[in-house]
């Protein structure tokens, strides 16, 4: 009776929304009601990406910026963002991700804000897969 009930309990409760896949390539993906999200780290080239995928196209425009809200908040923004797939899949890229990753891991909230559209990011969960990613992305993870 108590394995069916472990059981019971563990199929029950929700699967971690934010989740670190580790090999050559260093991935922190998030399947979330409003988007998808996945940061990932390239150690050859070496180079950050972040990629937002909402359930309807983005249209294009200007500047790109992430809002997060919390203990850490911040706001930043680039103009280098480009959207693929037929608006279904927002890229930017660089070199350093230090307010990405701050941001993602000591708030609550994150805002993805393209033109007037904004996409909130529930970051319940995120810290610990943010710390593993940033361990990976550092070459302290096999």
């Amino acid at each position: 009776m108590l394995r069916v009930l472990s059981i019971l309990l563990l199929s029950c409760s929700p699967a971690l929304a934010w989740e670190v896949r580790t090999g050559p390539i260093c991935e922190l993906v998030h399947e979330g009601e409003n988007a998808s999200v996945r940061v990932t780290y390239d150690p050859a080239i070496p180079l950050y990406a972040l990629e937002i995928m909402p359930g309807s196209p983005w249209a294009e425009g200007p500047l790109f910026a992430m809002r997060f809200d919390g203990p850490r908040g911040n706001t930043i923004a680039t103009d280098r963002h480009v959207i693929t797939g037929g608006g279904s899949t927002l890229t930017v890229t660089d070199r350093g991700f230090g307010n990405v990753l701050n941001g993602l891991e000591f708030n609550h909230t994150a805002t993805a804000l393209l033109g007037d559209r904004a996409v909130a990011l529930p970051l319940e969960g995120a810290a610990p897969a943010v710390r593993e990613f940033r361990a990976c992305a550092s070459g302290l993870v096999a």
